[in-house]
């Protein structure tokens, strides 16, 4: 539950408390914070009991935590029932993004090379331009 809470900031929460109700009332809010909680984590367990039997015998296993998507992916993937550890196995993304930034690459070097100096013909009309020319930038149109 605290796991996220240094010793410091505990210490600090603990002295905050004291100031706040005072050594005298400190103990009497505690016991009725403690009374709050487990009364929340009865209601829960009770609230889980009764879906769990409107559910049916089906869901017995059923776990609330699985409504975490975090913990539906990481059970889906575990549980390799489809073989997606094949797939993501076989699917190398760095070799892939490789391939197409040395694709895009050569391609950009053959379209400089074989237009006029890297240059646009901007006098040309679109129905003039070649299969090999870019049709003309133009700024203010994007």
């Amino acid at each position: 539950m605290f796991n996220d809470i240094g010793p410091l900031e505990l210490i600090t929460l603990v002295v905050l408390a004291v100031l706040v109700f005072g050594p005298d009332k400190l103990p009497k809010v505690i016991q009725d914070v403690m009374r709050t909680v487990r009364k929340i984590r009865e209601f829960s367990e009770s609230a889980k009991q009764d879906i769990r039997s409107e559910l049916g015998p089906e869901f017995k296993d059923f776990e609330f935590e699985d409504l975490n998507p975090k913990t539906f992916i990481r059970k889906q993937l575990d549980n390799d029932e489809l073989g997606l550890k094949e797939i993501r196995n076989g699917f190398d993304l760095k070799k892939e993004m490789a391939e197409v930034t040395d694709a895009v690459h050569s391609s950009d070097t053959s379209s400089s090379s074989s237009s006029s100096g890297g240059r646009i013909d901007m006098t040309k009309k679109p129905e003039e331009l070649g299969k090999d020319d870019r049709p003309p930038f133009d700024a203010d149109a994007t």
